[in-house]
């Protein structure tokens, strides 16, 4: 078996000016699908977002040499009867095609269900965004419909597909 070419790690303070790099030189792949930070105050809103209990943020980076190459966030971690959360994430303009982040979402994907005891984990992907869609269901990710005006991102309201992976081994206890 192939040695892992990532690892995933918290988003830390330190990553300010890497991740800003990344996020601007990606603005074009990016929009109008996300919208990360793209100056300091930004990244110092996101990570203080990161740091509460109901969301976290993971660099995804490469082995060989530790660059940042994507980012996946866990949003609106909730325990109890739901044990649900969703995921967003991006790429580097530089690094789309290579593989990295179906092996971070996979990574993502394992640690969501395994520490952090989720049942399911939801991606909500606007319709047009055919890449973002192959990458989930080859993550095992299961198309579930449409939310109407689901998220606002780059000034306007937009329609998201909702995928889900789910883990049927997790019960409550």
């Amino acid at each position: 078996m192939a040695e892992p070419r990532i690892y995933i790690r918290d988003v830390k303070a330190s990553d300010r000016r890497e991740l800003l790099a990344l996020n601007l030189a990606s603005r074009e792949l990016h929009y109008p699908w996300i919208s990360p930070p793209l100056t300091p105050h930004m990244f110092k809103v996101y990570l203080r977002r990161t740091q509460r209990d109901d969301h976290a943020g993971y660099a995804i980076c490469l082995r060989q040499n530790h660059e940042i190459v994507g980012v996946i966030n866990i949003n609106n971690i909730v325990q109890g009867a739901l044990r649900s959360a969703s995921v967003g994430y991006y790429v580097a303009q530089a690094q789309v095609g290579q593989g990295y982040m179906r092996e971070g979402l996979t990574r993502i994907k394992e640690y969501a269900f395994g520490e952090l005891g989720l049942h399911r984990l939801e991606a909500n992907i606007q319709p047009a965004n055919k890449a973002s869609i192959r990458l989930v269901r080859s993550c095992g990710f299961v198309h579930e419909g449409l939310s109407r005006q689901f998220l606002y991102i780059e000034g306007a309201w937009r329609d998201h597909e909702r995928w889900a992976a789910i883990d049927d081994r997790v019960g409550l206890t």
